[in-house]
């Protein structure tokens, strides 16, 4: 086959290769996904709930050093995308790395593969109507509805908009990025004025003397700062989405790339840029858990409203998690039905191609995190976040080793990769899964916390054990039953 029979965008496999397959979960969707919104959904991604408020504490524990632990996840994190944005470019679909774990791993890849994102995407909506519930209870005039209800409240709203259409989700999420950029250029470019112009911030004047004044970089040493790196992944936690919807556009080859490659200056403007801002215009000392670090700062320079302003805008960003959530768990939950490893009628689609399903099982869970809500309302956030996190990085994990299969069968001439790839493969990948299993080893240095959640490895593995039985000879009928589709159409 001649070079020029193969796009340099696309990069379809050879002829004399075997046929690429596809995802009989494929079938159905719209492709009513914009540039601008799969833009912004990889925006939304990068930014949340893990900045505007957890870099707070953090600053707080780990002092200044907190910048180099974004930086150094935020590299890991744009990895583990550009290996799933190549994998997108080769074969788009909504059900994204699971798909393509079905592909490269088997089913029993796939299985594990989706389950764990309906664990760590479930977790983090209770997580998230949790939080919205405890922000919204920020204004007075609400503090007497109960938590539960305001958690309920909001995961009905959301529900609503996520089954209306695949369009409505995009601009919504379009917009909750519009709120959370604009907040964040607003903020910095307030603390660059206050650095130029020498203003004091707390009765103390920005600049470098602030880090030195207090410890330095490492005020704690470096233990801290890796303890906090579970959090800081988890704050990265949504940027897998843009494969997911790469499912839904039109136009995969052109919209995918400008999103991958644009995270990593964002992970470097948003997070760093605003973590070393913070930390020299007030020690960190000054920043707590409780309270967004921005607003810290606006108050210590007497910005009136800084407190509500910024409550709208977390709580902007937890509603926007939540939105996410029930969006990529739904396509997931549906690739994986077409297979036989979930429950038939996550399969199921409405009128406006959307997979509610899949997206009524999350919101299942997330109903009994608002049982949660009711019954523990001051440790409701923390037990669900991590649990999440462990989903967090056996997602990513899995992401690596389905492209370091793909890159194999690649030089086996099996397939063809696109000109758009992760560069140093294989060194990337195994370096990338090398630091994620470090990040969970090393959260066993903490009792309170990453300890507890190592723990709940061994019932994971044994819930995932008893279901793969439950399941398998469905899977194993559906695999027997599977026609290879001729085209882009599939058996639904």
């Amino acid at each position: 086959m001649s070079k020029d029979a193969v796009t340099t965008a696309t990069a379809a496999p050879r002829t004399d290769a075997a046929p690429t397959p596809a995802d009989a979960g494929d079938a159905g969707y719209s492709k009513d996904l914009k540039h601008r919104h799969v833009n912004m959904i990889a925006i939304g991604g990068a930014i949340g709930t893990g900045l505007f408020l957890g870099a707070g504490g953090r600053l707080h524990d780990a002092g200044p050093a907190l910048a180099l632990a974004y930086l150094v996840c935020g590299v890991f994190a744009f990895f583990v995308v550009r290996a799933l944005g190549e994998l997108v470019l080769y074969r788009p679909s909504s059900g994204s790395f699971v798909s393509y774990a079905r592909e490269f791993l088997g089913e029993k890849g796939a299985y594990v593969a989706g389950w764990m994102y309906f664990l760590n995407w479930s977790t983090t909506g209770i997580a998230d109507i949790t939080a919205i519930a405890l922000y919204t209870h920020y204004w007075s005039m609400f503090t007497s509805i109960p938590q539960w209800v305001l958690a309920l409240i909001a995961l009905a709203v959301v529900l609503a908009v996520n089954l209306i259409s695949v369009k409505i989700f995009g601009e919504m999420e379009f917009w909750f990025a519009i709120v959370k950029v604009a907040t964040l250029v607003g903020f910095m470019l307030i603390g660059i004025f206050l650095l130029a112009t020498q203003h004091e911030v707390g009765g103390q004047t920005p600049g470098p003397s602030v880090i030195g004044d207090h410890g330095g970089v490492f005020p704690h040493g470096v233990m801290p700062v890796v303890l906090v790196m579970q959090g800081v992944i988890f704050a990265y936690a949504a940027l897998e989405l843009v494969g997911v919807a790469a499912g839904e556009t039109a136009e995969p080859e052109k919209v995918v790339p400008r999103a991958v490659n644009s995270i990593m200056w964002r992970v470097a403007l948003f997070y760093v840029g605003s973590v070393v801002l913070l930390a020299l215009l007030l020690p960190g000392t000054a920043y707590s858990a409780d309270e967004s670090p921005f607003v810290t700062v606006l108050s210590k320079i007497g910005v009136s409203g800084a407190g509500d302003v910024m409550n709208l805008v977390v709580l902007t960003a937890a509603m926007s998690s939540l939105n996410s959530g029930l969006y990529s768990t739904g396509r997931i939950l549906r690739s994986m039905a077409a297979a036989g490893s979930a429950p038939r009628f996550t399969a199921r689609m409405n009128r406006s191609q959307v997979p509610y399903g899949g997206i009524l099982l999350t919101c299942a869970v997330c109903v009994l995190g608002v049982g949660l809500n009711y019954l523990m309302p001051a440790q409701a956030f923390e037990i669900v976040l991590n649990v999440a996190s462990l989903g967090v990085v056996s997602t990513w994990v899995i992401i690596m080793i389905c492209h370091l299969v793909f890159v194999r069968r690649a030089k086996a001439g099996r397939l063809t990769r696109p000109s758009f790839r992760l560069p140093g493969s294989p060194v990337t990948e195994l370096t990338t899964i090398a630091f994620l299993l470090a990040v969970l080893c090393l959260m066993w240095n903490d009792p309170e916390i990453g300890r507890k959640t190592l723990l709940l490895i061994p019932v994971i593995a044994a819930m995932l054990t008893a279901g793969w039985f439950g399941v398998r000879r469905r899977v194993a009928r559906n695999a027997d039953r599977a026609v290879a589709p001729e085209g882009p159409t599939a058996r639904q």
